[in-house]
């Protein structure tokens, strides 16, 4: 039995679609307001001052707090049938469906939303371990359910899997995030090269 352990944007797809899920559904308040209570966290991101977590928290804690839950969860089943499909790696795609092929247990692991990467997952057959948003009485709050899991992606596989059980693990990963997930596998991908 193998595993094998996914990043999604920019492994799977050839941008980050998080942000373009925020941008498909924020108001147009909020992208005016973004530009100023967003906008220097992005400059510090790109700069290497601020975290992608700290980034995320708080562009889902402007974006999300107070909203529909249901509502939110239907257009990330939108974006995930009409979006997403344009923005995959072939080459990729074709890698998962090998792994598939083969029965290995296919894992997306992501720093982004189970909102849109859970019905992608489910259309595909795939196991997912990413970032979910939390809601009271059906309102989502801006905060994730369990904390930002970006920077937390081995511990979580650990966590939902015995690695003991797997006699060879493959991981793809492209950022910072992913490193302690590709320090579990055997088979390391790195942006797309093999490294190990």
């Amino acid at each position: 039995m193998e595993l094998a352990l996914v990043d999604f944007d920019h492994t799977v797809t050839t941008c980050d679609t998080y942000g373009r899920f925020l941008r498909r559904l924020a108001t147009p308040g909020q992208l005016a307001r973004a530009r100023w209570t967003i906008g220097p966290w992005v400059a510090g991101y790109r700069l290497g001052l601020v975290s992608a977590s700290a980034l995320r928290v708080r562009a889902t804690r402007k974006a999300f707090a107070g909203r529909d839950a249901a509502w939110v969860r239907a257009a990330g089943a939108d974006y995930a049938e009409r979006e997403l499909p344009g923005l995959l790696r072939p080459e990729m795609m074709q890698r998962i469906a090998a792994h598939r092929a083969r029965g290995h247990t296919v894992v997306i692991v992501s720093g982004s939303l189970d909102a849109y990467l859970a019905p992608w997952c489910r259309r595909h057959g795939l196991e997912l371990v990413c970032n979910r948003l939390e809601s009271v009485d059906g309102r989502l709050t801006g905060r994730y359910a369990g904390g930002d899991r970006g920077a937390h992606k081995a511990a979580d596989i650990r966590a939902r899997y015995d690695l003991s059980r797997y006699a060879r693990i493959h991981a793809y990963g492209d950022s910072r995030e992913d490193q302690a997930m590709l320090a579990l596998a055997h088979e390391r991908w790195w942006r797309g090269r093999r490294i190990a």
